[in-house]
């Protein structure tokens, strides 16, 4: 699979960050495999890739869990409580951000900005935006939102 999108994309210009985007919508995440694909087909090096993967923060390195939670932590959600939804959210999942329950069932991210700031605090979930989301407000929006479909029965090291 990741030869069959890097053959889709190779001819374009600088088509490294494209081949990453259309492999992390199909698998959910890029991992050191993925990594090593990549770079052997665009015969340049892991490190260019990776750093790459790792500098843009919508790339995820793990698979996320079921529901993906990403709080704003900009001046502008910071302003109006914030701090006050991540340090309940923290204590609610039993994680810190950046990180996926044990179980499997969220990933709790930061972001420094989802450009709401006129409806802060912003949150997105699942791809969702919400704004003036206190910490009760999260627990409602949680309450009502589906788990995202499972991981691709394809492992990412995969190749056709």
């Amino acid at each position: 699979m990741v030869r069959s999108v890097v053959e889709t994309r190779r001819d374009e210009r600088g088509p490294l960050l494209v081949i990453l985007q259309d492999l992390h919508d199909q698998l959910g995440y890029i991992d050191s495999t993925v990594v090593e694909l990549v770079a052997g087909e665009l015969n340049i090096s892991r490190a260019d890739v990776h750093g790459v993967v790792t500098f843009y923060t919508d790339f995820r390195t793990e698979p996320a869990g079921g529901v993906s939670v990403r709080l704003c932590r900009a001046e502008a959600c910071k302003s109006v409580g914030a701090e006050r939804v991540v340090e309940h959210a923290q204590q609610v999942f039993g994680v810190q951000v950046g990180q996926t329950t044990p179980d499997g069932s969220v990933t709790l991210d930061q972001v420094f900005c989802l450009g709401n700031c006129a409806l802060g605090p912003a949150a997105q979930v699942n791809g969702k935006m919400y704004g003036r989301v206190d910490s009760d407000r999260l627990v409602e929006i949680l309450a009502t939102t589906e788990t995202a479909d499972p991981a691709p029965a394809t492992s990412p090291g995969e190749s056709s």
